[in-house]
């Protein structure tokens, strides 16, 4: 099963950095950077308004627990959204390549 793996990031740049190491690790085939997205959330007790980064990062089932600890152990944040969701339906194509690149 192909899996998508989403997190957010503080800028471009880090998120840009963490996508090649997990591409060049072959931990995923693929990644998406959304440049910018407006995060709300609390922290520490208040709301917190910021600008981020997010990307999705496409990768198989066997793999997903390894590209979150990689993520989490590259990133800034203390705890940074680490999130997957499983693809259920996708161009076959498309689901052997994200097997292929991950082998």
């Amino acid at each position: 099963m192909v899996v998508a793996v989403y997190s957010t990031f503080r800028d471009f740049s880090e998120a840009k950095k963490i996508a090649h190491v997990l591409v060049e690790e072959k931990l995923v085939a693929c990644v998406n950077i959304i440049p910018e997205i407006f995060s709300i959330y609390q922290w520490d007790g208040k709301i917190e308004e910021d600008t981020e980064c997010a990307f999705i990062a496409k990768t198989t089932e066997d793999q997903v627990d390894v590209v979150i600890q990689r993520i989490k152990q590259l990133h800034s944040y203390d705890v940074p959204d680490i999130v997957a969701f499983p693809i259920v339906k996708g161009l076959p194509a498309y689901i052997s390549y994200v097997e292929d690149m991950t082998k």
